[in-house]
């Protein structure tokens, strides 16, 4: 995916508020690139605009060969639906939904042959084989993560976005979330695009950029 002079400014009581101002980027497929930056920097902003989930001001977001800035909502969303995978750091799970349910709910959506199959078989990976029934509730927060991981990486997507995935676990939970979430990555090859403030989580990856006052820097 590539960036291309990405601006976004959103309106404040005293004008506009800049939040990214020119933003250049390539990313190859399969890498693993970190973006780290203080609170309040417009990391989880950056990740919905490359994800197109939000638009820029201006400037171009390619994705798969398709320029975001060109398609409607609807476009954007179809795009997403079996290449994307998200993982984010509140997990927003279904809480009415079981384990099994959530990482379903995808499968189903898009009318995936041998849904329950996959479901089942994603769940085992993550080491969640018992836990099948049980509500979000019922589940630890790193449990949580690792439906939510399950559920991301279910429909193989070519590229993840990932926004503090590990930010609201201890740290022995975040070690092993973040040992699975890179051999899952290796196993499918997908290109992982991770937004977090730990610098050691970060340098696991191949490259890492900081966003500062709005720009991306090496």
């Amino acid at each position: 995916m590539q960036l291309e002079n990405v601006h976004y400014k959103v309106p404040s009581d005293s004008g506009y508020l800049s939040i990214l101002n020119g933003g250049d980027l390539y990313v190859h497929s399969g890498e693993k690139l970190a973006i780290i930056g203080r609170s309040g920097s417009g990391k989880s902003t950056l990740l919905a605009i490359m994800a197109g989930l939000e638009l820029p001001t201006s400037g171009n977001i390619n994705l798969f060969g398709n320029r975001l800035m060109a398609l409607g909502s609807d476009a954007r969303a179809k795009l997403r639906a079996k290449q994307v995978g998200f993982i984010f750091q509140d997990f927003q799970l279904m809480p009415s939904m079981s384990a099994l349910e959530n990482v379903l709910m995808p499968l189903e959506l898009f009318q995936v042959d041998n849904a329950y199959e996959l479901a089942l078989a994603a769940l085992d990976k993550v080491g969640l084989s018992q836990r099948l029934k049980h509500l979000p509730a019922q589940l630890s927060g790193g449990e949580q993560q690792r439906v939510a991981i399950a559920r991301a990486f279910v429909t193989k997507p070519k590229i993840l976005f990932a926004d503090e995935p590990t930010g609201n676990l201890d740290e022995t939970t975040a070690t092993q979330i973040q040992q699975l979430l890179f051999a899952l990555n290796e196993e499918l090859n997908t290109t992982l695009i991770l937004v977090t403030h730990d610098l050691e989580f970060a340098n696991k990856c191949e490259r890492i950029l900081h966003l500062v006052h709005g720009k991306l820097v090496e």
